[in-house]
């Protein structure tokens, strides 16, 4: 019965066990979380560390070319009809002018050797080396790079989530309020004391407010859908934010300071990038130069050798004999009809042109980040504006409400001053998201990866 007992509960626990595996795991976000989770887990740099560590292998393959190369080998040869060579009669008293045939060569044998090759020097070697490191900078920028863009998407997508869902609560505010403008209207206009027009025109904003309702919906999921695909989840992951869209928007408002900051270009991960470029350029330069010198190596080998009418070689009665060769290799360009001249003039020429776009980095990286200062310096002003038109807009609506409740105002009117409100009202919500986005351009060009957003 104990043993019927303990069965049922362990059978019981592994259904829990399984059930608790197959639930959609969710996940609960702030900003700064959020950044933090996609930096790690996000496809883009998944794939960037990937990158790292390929250039981490690429580095030492490099680096092995210049060490001990050893190579063993194993040959075996059966000679079905053996060649045979014309000897001289003489030889064994034979006639003088003729020739006999002599079979020299084994039906079968076996060599084994292991061979070591080493180079001393090299020119195209060192050059090797060196864009081997300069490779490994280059995929640790692009990393830092693929971090600095998920981050702006990550803003970028969080934001679009919180500004659908504060649409949503618009919307139904102003639905709300409409359907009961259109109810007492019907009620007036039953019992004679408003005109049908005054019906039809609530009629159309409330069929308007109920088709963005439903739009702002939709778009709630596509939002929620594109954050999962930037934190590197599954779309149909359940992702709440723990941030306001408001609070987000007055918190780096206040970081104005921000954009009065010298920019230290050398910093910026284009600028990084670029140098990387022009130090690729130079180092090509110097492979070219490099091959105009000679290369040295040494190999040595060591091996044995059986042979035999019979395949005997792994018996006692086989006979092994030794062989050995010590060497070295010294190579010397001497002419190339002007092909590594061309060349290296060639990789120069690119080296020039990899400068030249390194200035213009530089420019650029000036440019973008005036233009995203104005950007953020007009998002904020923007907002500030946004709030007194709201606040403009909601009195005028109320005022129109009044009016048109006591008979003195038209539906037309209402109508109006309603579209004018909810313009306001979208308005706001736009400033607010282009608050987050342009401060998050600015800190992608001045490479801050890792500004926490926490308070």
């Amino acid at each position: 019965m104990k043993k019927l007992i303990f069965s049922l509960i362990a059978i019981m626990s592994m259904s829990v066990y399984a059930q608790d595996q197959n639930e959609p795991k969710s996940y609960r976000f702030t900003l700064q979380e959020a950044i933090d989770f996609a930096i790690d887990s996000s496809y883009a740099t998944i794939n960037a560390r990937r990158d790292v560590a390929i250039a981490l292998k690429q580095k030492w393959e490099t680096t092995a070319d210049g060490l001990p190369q050893i190579d063993g080998g194993l040959t075996y040869e059966y000679n079905p009809i053996i060649r045979q060579t014309p000897l001289p009669a003489e030889l064994v008293d034979g006639e003088p002018g003729t020739f006999i045939p002599v079979e020299f060569s084994p039906r079968q044998n076996m060599n084994a050797s292991v061979t070591l090759n080493q180079i001393i020097f090299d020119g195209s070697y060192i050059v090797a080396l060196q864009a081997a490191k300069t490779f490994l900078e280059y995929s640790d920028n692009n990393e830092t790079r693929t971090k600095l863009e998920v981050r702006k998407d990550v803003v970028s997508a969080y934001g679009n989530v919180l500004l659908t869902q504060n649409s949503i609560v618009i919307v139904e505010s102003n639905l709300e309020t409409a359907k009961e403008n259109l109810r007492e209207t019907r009620i007036t206009f039953e019992n004679g004391l408003a005109e049908e027009e005054d019906v039809e025109q609530l009629q159309i904003t409330y069929q308007q407010l109920q088709s963005q309702l439903n739009n702002a919906k939709r778009m709630e999921d596509i939002s929620k859908e594109s954050l999962n695909m930037v934190l590197g989840l599954p779309i149909s992951t359940e992702v709440e934010l723990l941030e306001d869209l408001e609070n987000l928007a007055n918190r780096d408002a206040l970081e104005a300071e921000l954009i009065t900051e010298d920019l230290q270009v050398e910093n910026t991960i284009q600028f990084k990038i670029a140098d990387n470029l022009v130090k690729q350029r130079e180092l090509e330069m110097k492979l070219e130069k490099s091959k105009a010198l000679p290369s040295l190596s040494a190999f040595a080998n060591y091996g044995q050798t059986s042979f035999g009418e019979n395949f005997e070689f792994f018996s006692s009665r086989a006979e092994w004999f030794e062989f050995s060769t010590i060497g070295v290799s010294l190579n010397v360009p001497l002419f190339s009809s002007l092909q590594r001249s061309a060349r290296t003039q060639k990789a120069k020429i690119e080296m020039e042109k990899a400068e030249t776009q390194k200035v213009e980095a530089i420019n650029q990286i000036n440019l973008q980040l005036n233009n995203a200062k104005s950007n953020f310096e007009f998002a904020v002003d923007n907002y500030e504006l946004s709030k007194d038109n709201l606040k403009l807009a909601e009195r005028i609506e109320r005022k129109n409400q009044i009016k048109f409740k006591e008979g003195v105002g038209t539906s037309f009117e209402l109508r109006q001053a309603q579209l004018q409100l909810y313009t306001a009202q979208n308005e706001l919500l736009q400033s607010m998201l282009d608050i987050i986005n342009s401060k998050a351009e600015i800190e992608k060009i001045i490479n801050t990866p890792f500004t926490n957003f926490e308070n």
